[in-house]
């Protein structure tokens, strides 16, 4: 598969061997949450979701600094209640929920600050891997208000309670490795190699069956807000849609023969 670039004002996109590459390159307002950003983010999204040949979404910001800051201040200090619940928190929740439902797993390979909405935004996306001296932390108790992209209900399904309370109600900004040992991401990797490795990180996932993963990752989304009776009923349907596909029977079909399977993508 060649490889194919694509711009979405501060948002790039980069497609290769089934992977798609979204790059946050706004360096100069440090990937600064706004209308314009979040527009672009759900461009390259629609973009990478119905490109048939992307299996497995990483996102990135460029340089290393910054994954992405937060919001911007100075805006969201003019807003009152009801602008700012019409012009800007339905339009995050619809983009973020965008990337947490999209059907193609998603990595996010943090580069530096995720702060206030960047991370909100990280905890959208499914497999974390961040580089060291990243910090990570929702900071906005201290500017007299609290996450509202999903940052409060999100963090309290992830990680333990009292964990997410003490990230809530302090603002403290954390490290790459306490988030690695209260669970909030996956991995950490030296920056000079954070975006390769997720991107081999991604090319192994694009090496399985993509109507597989698919349908685990919604499996695991949807099962996990529903009762386990429900869940498991769910379950049992899904994975029954994965004996249809073409790549499960020749991916058993390999294992038997004792040889790599071909993976068509249906």
């Amino acid at each position: 598969m060649t490889t194919r670039n694509k711009t979405f004002g501060p948002v790039d996109v980069v497609i290769d061997q089934h992977v798609g590459l979204l790059v946050m390159n706004s360096p100069q307002t440090m990937n600064t949450l706004d209308l314009t950003m979040l527009k672009a983010l759900e461009a390259a999204l629609d973009e990478l979701e119905m490109n048939p040949d992307v299996r497995v979404i990483v996102v990135t910001g460029s340089g290393d600094r910054t994954f992405m800051a937060g919001g911007n201040i100075e805006k969201m200090n003019r807003y009152q209640a009801l602008d700012f619940y019409h012009e800007f928190c339905l339009v995050i929740h619809r983009v973020f929920r965008r990337f947490e439902q999209c059907v193609k797993p998603t990595i996010a390979a943090v580069n530096g600050w995720a702060l206030g909405g960047g991370a909100e935004f990280m905890l959208c996306l499914d497999i974390r891997i961040v580089a060291e001296g990243a910090q990570i932390g929702l900071p906005e108790i201290n500017l007299g208000i609290f996450p509202g992209g999903g940052g409060t209900q999100r963090l309290i399904r992830q990680i333990p309670l009292c964990q997410a309370k003490q990230l809530l109600f302090t603002g403290d900004k954390i490290s790459a490795e306490e988030a690695l040992r209260i669970g909030l991401i996956n991995r950490v990797v030296d920056g000079g190699l954070l975006r390769s490795e997720a991107i081999d990180f991604a090319k192994r996932m694009a090496a399985k069956s993509p109507s597989a993963l698919q349908l685990l990752k919604r499996c695991v989304a949807t099962g996990a807000e529903m009762p386990l009776a429900g869940a498991l009923a769910h379950e049992a349907a899904l994975i029954s849609l994965t004996f249809d596909t073409r790549d499960a029977h020749e991916s058993m079909a390999a294992f038997l023969e004792k040889r790599k399977p071909v993976i068509a993508g249906h």
